[in-house]
Parts: C-alpha cells; structure tokens; sequence
C-alpha cells in the first residue's frame, strides 16, 4: 500500500503530499491525465468522484464531483493554469456550487509534480496552496484533509494494478 507523507506548513500556507510509485514517471502521469483513472482514486472510498470534465491543457478544466454516505454532492472545478506532461500540472482548485460559482473563499493553488527516483520509479509531489490561515486550519483541523489524503493516495496502488 502507498503510504504518503504529508506535511503541513500553516506560515507558508501549504500542506505538501508525498508518494513513492514503484512506476515510470509516464505512468504515474497517467493517474491525472487519464480521468477514468483520476476519478478511482482522488477522493476517499466513501465520497466515490464522477468526473464530469476533464480538459488537462492550460486554460483548459476539470470538474467533478463526490458523492458523500448521505447522498449529498460536493463539486469541485480546477482551472488548468500549466501543464507540462509528464513532469508538472499547476491547477487553481475551488469547492463550487452548482453553477461553478466558488463557494470556499476562493481558490487554492494546486501543484503536482512527478519525479525519476534513482533506481526506478517515480516520486509524486502534490502541494497545496491555501488562501489564508482560516483555510489552512479548516481543512487540516475541521476537514480532516490530512487523514483524507491517506486513504485517497492509498488506493493509488490498485489503480496502477489495474492499468
């Protein structure tokens, strides 16, 4: 199982997630360009994600949503701000209502980067940039970000099984 590290920075505004893939940098890639692959693993089991656009060019966008226990919905839209397959993606990400209006204090940056470890294999980095200390404190203390990221990045191993 792949278990990140995950370490939270409240002065710089980040929280910073990081993986060991026993993949190619290509194939790790494929984990964010490929949305039937994205959509396996993004979200924690019990919020299943259903892309509903995925447009990973800059300018372009990617809109999904999860499905908590209840039934309820969550939508989220990243802009793509810069892509440079298969080495770095930089998004704005925000939590948006039904019409794409944010309703989270704006966007958060959101930069994923793929690494060549020596010896094989790839390291992906995802930081998360927040717009102010409130948001930093509300997804780390009252989301439970950290915790979520555990269980999202730990179905990653199954969806690079599965190709």
């Amino acid at each position: 199982m792949i278990t990140p590290t995950i370490t939270t920075d409240p002065a710089a505004l980040t929280m910073t997630v990081t993986a060991d893939l026993d993949v190619a940098v290509e194939r790790a890639w494929q984990l964010w360009a490929d949305p039937r692959q994205f959509e396996r693993w993004w979200a924690p089991a019990m919020f299943p994600m259903t892309v509903k656009e995925h447009d990973l060019v800059p300018g372009g966008r990617i809109s999904f949503f999860m499905t908590g226990p209840d039934g309820e919905q969550e939508n989220s839209q990243w802009d793509v701000v810069a892509v440079e397959a298969p080495v770095r993606i930089d998004l704005k990400d925000a939590i948006v209502d039904d019409r794409g209006v944010p309703i989270d204090g704006g966007p958060t940056g959101l930069t994923v980067t793929f690494t060549p470890r020596a010896g094989g294999g790839t390291t992906m980095v995802t930081a998360l940039n927040f717009p102010s200390l409130d948001a930093v404190q509300m997804a780390v203390d009252e989301m439970g970000m950290a915790e979520g990221m555990k269980m999202t990045f730990a179905q990653i191993e199954a969806v690079l099984a599965a190709g």
